[in-house]
């Protein structure tokens, strides 16, 4: 079983995502964080896997977030999730250390498997901006 904490602002994303969540057979929702610093207090004492982060957070952006959640726990694995275009942000959010960026729109095709595939020590990033890089 995969534990991830769900990091989101929103209720009605959060909502949404958490359904999303439930259905998987493989999957354990650890916790639900709505700040950054909700989220840095939850991480340690949920036994997370994986983190879902919203790039944009009360407290401190995601990737603020992320650095400190990464000193807190090196091995912590982190989707950035994002309504931002994926060519401004992805980028930068897998050089700062996520291992998945995902685009919150795609999010209920998209978002199992990439738990899955980070969860495995892989990295996921959608296909649609994957068709964006150069050959």
């Amino acid at each position: 079983m995969t534990r991830v904490l769900l990091v989101e602002d929103h209720e009605g994303i959060r909502e949404g995502l958490r359904r999303i969540l439930v259905q998987a057979d493989d999957v354990v929702l650890a916790g639900e964080a709505k700040t950054a610093e909700e989220v840095l207090k939850k991480a340690p004492k949920s036994r997370c896997d994986v983190v879902l982060l919203d790039i944009s957070l009360p407290g401190g952006d995601g990737f603020w977030t992320m650095q400190r959640l990464r000193t807190l726990m090196p091995e912590l694995r982190v989707i950035m999730l994002s309504s931002y275009p994926e060519a401004q942000y992805a980028v930068r959010a897998l050089v700062a250390g996520a291992v998945g960026y995902l685009a919150k729109e795609s999010a209920p095709d998209e978002l199992i498997p990439a738990i899955r595939e980070v969860a495995r020590g892989g990295r996921y990033v959608s296909p649609s901006f994957t068709e964006m890089l150069p050959p």
